[in-house]
């Protein structure tokens, strides 16, 4: 080990760049984690605070809305995953096919474009096709329907918009995959007869089955932190039923309300069901891999 140290030493000071951000802004602020088994007064400080127990994890479970914001959130999520997540890999693959490279250029910055819209500017644009008074889809329907205050449109609304703004963006990962694919194996198999949809199933799709199984255990690690920006600025108080969620909640409670304490314990929860749903879909997937990714 000191001999490979010692040999790529400029790389290893590379890595110690982003180890060192990491631990100081991700591992240190954990310090205040005990913040959610405290009554936090900030005149008090976290130590000097009253220890508390698990009395704010006992009020969230009891609250009202509990159960509600639970499902909201894992059903938007898990919605919001089980679209976005194969359609990146299916926009990748027709890219691929594209032989002309100008309209290939433009149909990846067609798809890239709405990637570096801001979430304001997002939701923006859904209020205004969808108002009922000379919104597009309206228009186009015929009809005069607020779909915000819909609750049982809410998340379609919110599915669709995350998959137009992102889909482009996340098959770049996959674009860069496919170009690392040795091109002897597209004309070996076109000598075999092979057609473009046997290329792709027999060629494609296993070259990027690694690189997709890792981007699920992401997605997955993830799948309860649903966007905080879009659903608040996309909420009402007619689609609450269906927008009321766990992130929006801190938000309100914490930095609304200063119930620091509280919405502390709630995040925590949040997070610690991320951490149980990672470690279950890594051990799925190793199960049908030889590399543990996690």
């Amino acid at each position: 080990m000191k001999k490979q140290i010692k040999a790529n030493w400029q790389m290893y000071l590379l890595l110690l760049i982003p180890v060192v951000i990491t631990f100081i802004y991700k591992y240190i602020p954990m310090y205040g984690i005990q913040i959610a088994f405290r009554d936090f007064k900030a005149s008090r400080g976290i130590t000097g605070s009253e220890w508390v127990g698990l009395k704010w994890f006992v009020k969230f479970f009891t609250s009202p809305n509990c159960l509600r914001m639970i499902k909201n959130t894992f059903l938007l999520s898990a919605f919001t995953l089980l679209w976005s997540f194969p359609i990146p890999i299916i926009v990748s693959l027709c890219l691929n096919q594209l032989r002309f490279l100008k309209l290939r250029k433009f149909a990846q910055t067609v798809f890239y474009a709405p990637h570096f819209i801001s979430t304001m500017v997002i939701c923006g644009m859904i209020k205004i096709f969808l108002s009922p008074s000379g919104g597009l889809l309206n228009l186009l329907m015929g009809t005069q329907i607020d779909f915000l205050t819909e609750a049982s449109a809410f998340r379609t609304i919110y599915i669709a918009s995350e998959v137009w703004q992102h889909a482009g963006w996340g098959c770049i990962i996959y674009l860069a995959t496919l170009a690392t694919v040795d091109t002897s194996l597209y004309e070996a198999a076109k000598v075999d007869g092979a057609s473009v949809w046997q290329r792709i199933v027999n060629i494609d799709i296993p070259a990027l089955l690694p690189m997709a199984i890792l981007n699920l255990i992401m997605s997955a690690g993830a799948l309860m932190n649903i966007g905080f920006e879009k659903v608040w600025l996309l909420q009402t108080d007619l689609n609450k039923a269906a927008s009321d969620v766990i992130s929006v909640y801190v938000y309100e409670q914490g930095i609304e309300n200063a119930k620091y304490s509280y919405s502390t314990a709630v995040g925590l929860f949040n997070t610690v069901i991320n951490l149980i749903l990672l470690i279950i879909v890594n051990r799925i997937a190793t199960k049908h891999s030889e590399v543990d990714f996690v």
